[in-house]
């Protein structure tokens, strides 16, 4: 098995979450550590399912099936962080307000899903960090 395709999607979730938490620590003014997690520019999920896809159409081309198998579940997994896992933080969010002022009752995440944007930007390092790693690899 060529390592590359155990190195990508590790070195995508990486730089990815690096990427993450320099630019929420920059918007925070601090460092951002609890800010660590869903949400945020860029994708992660999008970064890493973006990563082996390019990494397959890059090395086996685009007609291959493992390419076919890979896009497929990139699209899944663009299109639940966009609509899905984006409506849990909603509903969270509406939940939290419900809650107030109730002792003994913890706040739940609100940062779950991501916007177009940050989907994009995942969809952006992926494909470099599939590109860097068959340039090297």
């Amino acid at each position: 098995m060529d390592i590359a395709y155990l190195i990508t999607p590790f070195l995508a979730w990486l730089v990815a979450g690096s990427m993450k938490f320099v630019i929420n620590s920059f918007r925070a003014g601090r460092p951002a550590f609890g800010l660590i997690g869903y949400g945020g520019l860029p994708s992660n999920h999008s970064t890493i399912v973006t990563s082996m896809a390019a990494l397959i159409a890059l090395r086996e081309g685009i007609a291959s099936p493992a390419f076919g198998i890979a896009l497929t579940l990139a699209f899944i997994v663009m299109l639940d962080a966009n609509s899905l896992r984006r409506q849990v933080g909603k509903h969270a969010a509406a939940l939290n307000d419900l809650r107030q002022g109730r002792e003994g009752i913890e706040a739940l995440r609100e940062r779950m899903g991501h916007s177009r944007i940050e989907i994009l930007a995942g969809i952006v390092v992926g494909i470099l960090v599939a590109w860097a790693i068959d340039v090297a690899l």
